[in-house]
């Protein structure tokens, strides 16, 4: 099935690319049953599905494999405690190593128990890691720099007790969509602070750029899951008039950042059939550009975040095996036996 053609800004007519044929039928249903594009009025519809969604402690627990916690920590100076869940693997004595969550949700909706962590747990529980994952307040309430500073306080504090949690100090950053902007910004700050030293980055269909001006961003404009409209919608809803103005702090869109240098390594992905792709590909050249390490998958026929709706398409699969390979190679891990 081939995307519905659009008609970008400059009256150019483009047609997306062809859709996986595992994906073509789920994603129309998707649509038919989601209002879109985002828009202000439909946050609390966003937010409705996202709170449906949540996954329970027993859901969590996956009948014994985790151990869980929450806890309320610091947040920045002079705001509310800020709640993590702790989801530590029983197969092993100590996680060897840790996966500090970040949501997705389009900077407005979502929690740290977002059926995304499903895919963050699987991949934990193969692999013998713990999960951290931070629920930040969200926009437009509470707009930039509310959501990246309440994700760099969590992540200070878990590096200053990981061992009073039992758990290693060694933490990758992960996060889908939003929570890929925030993954990615997370770790700008950590450099440019000199806070804790993440040993990777895993960056899901990641929201990098908040000037919406890519040529993907014209061409899914009116197409694919999260389209150009719902991407220009999100950023504005974090950073309201300054969006795509020269007042944008790399902290919050990561491609503002003139200096990707000195970052740890990444893993970027996106689909063929979203309107990141074009953004995502660029930040991944940029970081190779500097000497650094960046692996990139472009998921062909694939839409945004494709694999939590279609979790056994063969890409999907393919998918989730690729991410699990990267943290074994970042993480200096075993290989299957």
């Amino acid at each position: 099935m081939t995307a519905p053609a659009v008609t970008p800004p400059g009256g150019d007519r483009l047609r997306p690319p062809p859709l996986d044929r595992e994906l073509a039928g789920p994603l129309r249903a998707v649509l038919d049953s989601m209002p879109m594009p985002l828009t202000p009025g439909l946050i609390a519809d966003r937010r409705r599905r996202s709170a449906a969604g949540r996954l329970t402690d027993e859901q969590i627990r996956r009948g014994g494999a985790f151990d869980t916690e929450e806890l309320t920590v610091p947040g920045p100076a002079g705001s509310p405690g800020l709640p993590l869940l702790v989801c530590r693997p029983t197969s092993v004595p100590v996680p060897l190593a840790t996966i500090y969550h970040t949501h997705g949700g389009g900077m407005v909706a979502g929690s740290h128990r977002s059926t995304e962590l499903a895919g963050e747990l699987d991949r934990a529980g193969e692999l013998g890691l713990a999960v951290v994952a931070v629920d930040y307040r969200l926009a437009p309430e509470h707009p930039d720099p509310v959501p990246v500073e309440d994700c760099y306080a969590g992540l200070v504090w878990l590096a200053g007790h990981a061992a009073s949690l039992g758990l290693p100090d060694r933490i990758v950053l992960s996060g889908n969509s939003a929570g890929g902007a925030l993954a990615a910004g997370l770790a700008l700050l950590a450099r440019d602070r000199g806070g804790p030293v993440p040993v990777g980055q895993l960056l899901q269909f990641p929201m990098l750029d908040d000037r919406c001006d890519s040529f993907s961003s014209g061409q899914l404009r009116s197409a694919g899951l999260w389209d150009g409209l719902s991407n220009r919608a999100g950023w504005t809803a974090l950073l309201g008039d300054r969006r795509g103005t020269g007042a944008v702090c790399p902290y919050a869109a990561p491609a503002r950042a003139r200096d990707v240098s000195g970052l740890p390594p990444a893993y970027i992905e996106v689909g063929s059939v979203e309107a990141l792709r074009d953004e995502g590909v660029d930040y991944a050249s940029r970081i190779w550009r500097t000497g650094g390490q960046a692996e990139l998958h472009v998921w062909s026929g694939a839409f945004h975040s494709f694999d939590e709706w279609v979790p056994d398409a063969v890409v999907s699969r393919a998918a989730h095996n690729a991410r699990v390979a990267w943290l074994r190679r970042v993480l200096d891990l075993p290989g299957k036996s």
